[in-house]
C-alpha cells in the first residue's frame, strides 16, 4: 500500500508563509499610520511589535499542527528568524517606495518632529539639538540600503523575540518514540 500522508512542513516554509502574511499586515498598518501622520505616536508603534509577536506565535502553532504537535526550541528560533527576514524585506521595500516616491517630504517631517520634541524637553542647547538632528539624518537610511537594514533588523528582532516565545511554545518530540 502506498503512503499518501502529507509531508511535515519545514521551519523555512512556515517562516516564509507567515512572514508574507504578517509582512502584508504590517505594511498595511504602516501605510495607515504614515498616511494619517500617526507614525510618530510611540504607543501606536508598539502595536507593530504586538503584530510581530502574534505572527511568531501563530507560525509556531501552525508548525506544530503540521508536525504532530512537536517543535523544538531551535525550530522555533528558525521559524521566527525567517519570518522576521521576510517581514523586514516587505516593510523595507514599502518604506523605500513610500519615502522616495510617494511622500518625499516624509523624512523631513520626521526630523522636524524629532527637533520639536527635543526643543520641548529643554534638556539640550540649540547647538546640541542641531548636532543630534544631523546625526539622526545621517543614520536614517532612505536609499536601497534601507531595504537591507529592514531585513537585518527585523530578522534580528524576530530572533530576539523568539528566544522567549520559543521557550514557551516548544514541545520537543520524545527521544524514544
Amino acid at each position: 500500500m502506498e503512503n499518501t500522508s502529507t509531508p511535515a512542513a519545514t521551519p523555512a516554509a512556515i517562516g516564509i508563509r507567515y512572514g508574507l502574511i504578517i509582512g502584508i499586515v504590517t505594511v498595511i498598518y504602516s501605510l495607515a499610520l504614515m498616511a494619517t501622520g500617526l507614525d510618530q505616536n510611540p504607543w501606536l508603534g508598539i502595536l507593530t511589535f504586538a503584530i510581530l509577536i502574534a505572527g511568531i506565535v501563530l507560525a509556531h502553532k501552525a508548525y506544530k499542527q503540521s508536525n504532530g504537535g512537536f517543535m523544538s526550541y531551535g525550530q522555533g528560533l528558525g521559524i521566527a528568524t525567517v519570518e522576521g527576514a521576510i517581514i523586514g524585506a516587505l516593510s523595507g521595500v514599502f518604506r523605500y517606495i513610500y519615502v522616495n516616491f510617494i511622500d518625499s517630504e516624509y523624512t523631513q517631517r520626521t526630523l522636524d518632529a524629532a527637533r520639536a520634541k527635543l526643543e520641548n524637553e529643554g534638556k539640550l542647547s540649540d547647538e546640541q539639538i542641531d548636532q543630534t538632528i544631523q546625526w539622526t539624518a545621517k543614520m536614517m537610511p532612505t536609499g536601497p540600503i534601507s531595504i537591507i537594514w529592514g531585513v537585518i533588523a527585523t530578522a534580528f528582532f524576530g530572533f530576539l523575540l523568539a528566544l522567549i516565545i520559543s521557550a514557551i511554545t516548544k514541545n520537543t518530540r520524545p527521544e524514544f518514540e
